[in-house]
């Protein structure tokens, strides 16, 4: 035998997958399905080790399911719009559809090669007209149905690049490209009405059983149902008054001061006469509206004249304009009891408002706010009641004034869509002055991005596009306009799921999906835990009120994989090293190879180009071949634990598949010429026929139970096992024992059909060199013979009072009876002089005697 070469045979069998159709996808009502989906990439252009990592975690799901008969639906397409391929376009000169699409074909080639089983004739590109021209569609039906709106709405507004930003592109209060200081302003957005599914969204997660528990308390926080408390404090001189939502009516009587968001109606009524208020509102817009920035944020405020009327005590509390009051969350107005809130807390102190005490508990602190339960004080008739029992005679007391009444509100706001960019789906919609906003007639789907687009300004360049933009309004045929918005690209990906299912047709959506729909395994990152999972189960749940689908969650079970992460190196001047550069030796030490300068090693972290610290796939593949990289991944840690990176870990897997190709080699006898027809159990006299044989099973039974299980490492482990007791037997091969030469050839075959879903290249060209007939990949998956794993002897451990006395070899068939005895003989010198009480018999285990 030649010694294991990947390049010999990688590419042969990734050719043959591919003529032969293995990975096409068909419906077939007389098999079961089973839909297996990785969260679909962004083409940039270069696969990383999270990748890697993803797809393969994917593939061996996918050839198990395919091996064990179902109907396997594996599919892959491309997250293409957004403004990365904008970035491009304007660094590079080229059109965004030309670097996204180069990206794409680059990428496909560096998948094929990793032997991903994917059914590439269902491959989708979300910046394709037939895709996106779907989405429109199901889009203007949506808006027919009451579920898309437009309204002005605090945005991040780029003076410089003209767009809206969404506030992961603000950095410390600019904008990531431009580094221009982001404006707070308002704007008419276009909205998806997802809070009308609040309740169904929170609600479905107790239906989601096999998604990680940690993903569905984010969402559940993320929808952020609460009970509480709506009313209106009135307001002398303005007749609309200020209406509150608290989840806290208890410390209603602690009010010492009401603050508003800077885009309050009141707070525009206080700057049309104040200067100053003016000024102080500017300078809350000139910072993004990310909550968790205006949270880390110095609390400022602006005192303004206006004062609020208790409901209850009629005492009159000030109004102030406040930096961290967001006019999207709630009413823009809030209640502040600094005594029992640490925000208001903050704020009241900084401004000298008085703190009123209305809440006793144990343990009290001293100089910040108490926000545990307690006793109500100073809350004249509600003095004495549980803070919890006060929640309810509070809110029935300003119910019975009049003055609002419980409610249930939600955390969670209409998700807005507009974004002011080129790359993207545009907007299926129309302005016409005589008609308002129309949307296109479904005809004249899809909306097509004008080719003929130039990157030589900054802002949107749809709007600069004038024949684009100009169109007969579909309604009364007169001049209008175009909307130059195009939508968000979470909209894109929380749906490509569905249009696998039928990714050519002419509809949004046909009847295969149905058939394949619900993703039985879906893999991605936990960082997507809330948008894209949330927005996924919010559309499909509005595709089946729309009559496309007909399940009401779109992913049955769900694994989050962990990072892979590996060191980084840094040189004197603070510049990350790539570990490609640098010689690395065995006590841990860094030097660059070229100037032989001792690099610092920083810890273990995420992969990432802004540390340097991931090696280019392409290099690794062409030192190792895919396989040693997909069993690394699969082998060095379960998939949901983070990975470190380790190229001692990734030699062994490449030693390992090598051991496992020298199984072949059995010097004078011909592997492919052992008998074929594996011997039964009963037929074998030999122990170590019968170990071989047992051993061979029990390695099926494991790895099936393990990949069912997600537990990849020891699956691998178990068929390393069962190698290295084959590289054992080897030894003893002969021609005369056609027994043992029947069990090794068993045993070499199950090692590679176990072993296919994560390393198929080299099992493939095994199970080939061995003289069967076909492709692996196509082939049932093993059963194990229960009969031949039942253990003919076992361990009895024999204990007395609880201590290890003894250890027996004994026949598993053995009684409790007879354990029992042989346990009383095997200790009788320890029992000298004792009384036996009673005899606990574990079956098939151990002997406890009790004795004094």
């Amino acid at each position: 035998m030649t010694r294991y070469n990947p390049f010999d045979i990688e590419e042969k069998w990734q050719d043959k997958w591919q003529q032969s159709g293995s990975f096409k996808a068909t419906e077939d009502a007389d098999k079961p399905k089973y839909y297996v989906l990785e969260m679909l990439p962004y083409p940039s252009g270069n696969l990383h080790m999270g990748h890697v990592r993803n797809y393969t975690i994917g593939d061996v799901i996918a050839r198990f399911k395919r091996a064990q008969g179902f109907n396997v639906l594996h599919p892959m397409g491309w997250d293409a719009f957004g403004l990365p391929a904008e970035n491009a376009a304007l660094q590079r000169g080229i059109h965004p559809a030309e670097w996204t699409y180069k990206n794409i074909e680059y990428m496909r080639k560096s998948m094929v090669k990793f032997g991903w089983s994917y059914d590439w004739t269902r491959e989708i590109a979300t910046c394709d007209s037939l895709y996106y021209g779907a989405q429109q569609s199901f889009f203007i039906d949506m808006y027919n149905k009451g579920l898309v709106y437009q309204k002005k709405s605090l945005v991040n507004w780029d003076p410089v690049d003209n767009t809206v930003l969404a506030n992961e592109q603000v950095i410390d209060g600019k904008g990531w490209r431009s580094g221009a200081v982001v404006e707070r302003r308002e704007m008419s957005q276009w909205f998806l009405k997802i809070t009308d599914y609040a309740e169904e969204l929170l609600n479905d997660l107790d239906t989601l059983d096999n998604w990680p528990s940690r993903v569905k308390t984010m969402q559940a926080n993320w929808i952020g149902k609460s009970e509480g408390l709506e009313f209106t404090f009135d307001v002398d001189g303005y007749s609309d008054g200020l209406k509150v939502y608290t989840t806290r009516p208890d410390t209603l009587m602690g009010v010492t001061f009401c603050s508003i968001a800077p885009e309050h109606p009141l707070a525009k009524l206080v700057a049309e006469n104040d200067a100053e208020a003016e000024k102080f509102i500017l300078d809350c817009q000139s910072k993004g509206t990310a909550l968790e920035d205006i949270e880390k944020a110095e609390k400022n405020g602006y005192k303004t004249q206006f004062k609020a009327l208790h409901p209850i005590t009629g005492e009159l509390v000030p109004i102030y304009i406040a930096n961290f009051v967001l006019m999207a969350y709630g009413t823009g107005a809030v209640m502040a009891v600094p005594a029992h809130d640490e925000r208001d807390y903050e704020f009241a102190k900084k401004y000298s408002i008085p703190i009123k005490t209305v809440i006793k508990g144990d343990n009290m602190p001293e100089n910040e706010a108490y926000t545990g339960a307690g006793i109500l004080i100073n809350s004249g008739e509600f003095d004495g009641l549980a803070n919890e029992e006060a929640k309810k005679t509070i809110s029935d007391k300003i119910e019975s004034l009049g003055k609002g009444s419980k409610t249930t509100n939600y955390r969670l706001r209409d998700w807005g869509i507009s974004r002011q960019r080129y790359w993207g789906c545009p907007i299926p919609f129309v302005y016409c002055d005589d008609c308002g906003v129309v949307p296109e007639a479904k005809e004249n789907l899809p909306v097509e991005l004008p080719k003929d687009v130039k990157f030589d300004k900054t802002g949107n360049p749809l709007e600069l596009h004038h024949t684009w933009k100009s169109i007969d309004c579909p309604k009364c045929g007169k001049e209008a306009r175009r909307e130059t918005d195009t939508m968000d690209t979470f909209m894109d990906s929380s749906w490509y799921f569905e249009r696998y299912c039928s990714p050519k047709s002419e509809q949004p959506l046909d009847n295969n999906v149905n058939y394949w729909m619900s993703v039985d395994q879906y893999i991605g990152g936990i960082e997507h835990a809330i948008l894209h999972l949330l927005y996924a189960r919010f559309l499909t749940k509005v595709l089946r009120d729309e009559g496309l689908v007909s399940v009401y969650e779109p992913f049955s079970s769900l694994l989050c994989q962990g990072m892979v992460l590996g060191n980084s190196y840094q040189n004197s001047a603070g510049e990350y090293i790539n570990p490609t550069d640098i010689d690395l030796k065995s006590d841990g030490s860094a030097f660059h190879i070229k100037s032989g300068e001792k690099l610092s090693v920083n810890r273990m972290e995420k992969i990432s180009k802004s540390k340097n610290n991931g090696i280019d796939t392409d290099i690794l593949m062409d030192k190792y071949g895919s396989d040693t990289l997909r069993l690394f991944m699969m082998f060095a840690a379960p998939p949901e634990r983070d990975l470190d990176w380790s190229d001692t870990g990734l030699e062994g897997s490449w030693r390992f598949l090598g051991r496992l190709w020298s199984l072949l080699d059995c010097t004078d006898l011909n592997v492919s010429d052992m008998p074929k027809t594996p011997v039964i159990m009963p037929s074998l006299s030999e122990k170590i026929e019968k170990d071989l044989k047992r051993n061979i099973h029990k390695a099926i039974k494991k790895v099936t139970k393990d990949i069912e299980n997600f537990q990849f490492n020891t699956m691998i482990s178990a068929v390393m096992e069962l190698s290295n007791t084959l590289a054992d037997i080897k030894k003893h091969l002969t021609k005369e024992n056609t027994n043992l030469l029947s069990l090794y050839r068993e045993g070499l075959e199950t090692c590679i059909r176990l072993l296919n879903p994560v390393a198929p290249h080299i099992t493939e060209e095994m199970w080939e060199t061995l003289g069967n007939a076909g492709i692996l990949a196509e082939y049932d998956w093993p059963k194990c013979d229960e009969t031949a794993i039942k253990d003919e002897e076992f361990t009895l451990v024999i204990q007395m009072n609880g201590k290890l006395k003894e250890k027996l070899i004994v026949d598993a068939q053995i009684s409790n009876e007879d354990a029992e005895k042989l346990a009383l003989e095997a200790i009788s010198e320890h029992l000298a002089g004792l009384t036996v009480r009673k005899c606990i018999v574990v079956p098939k285990r151990l002997v406890n005697v009790v004795a004094n």
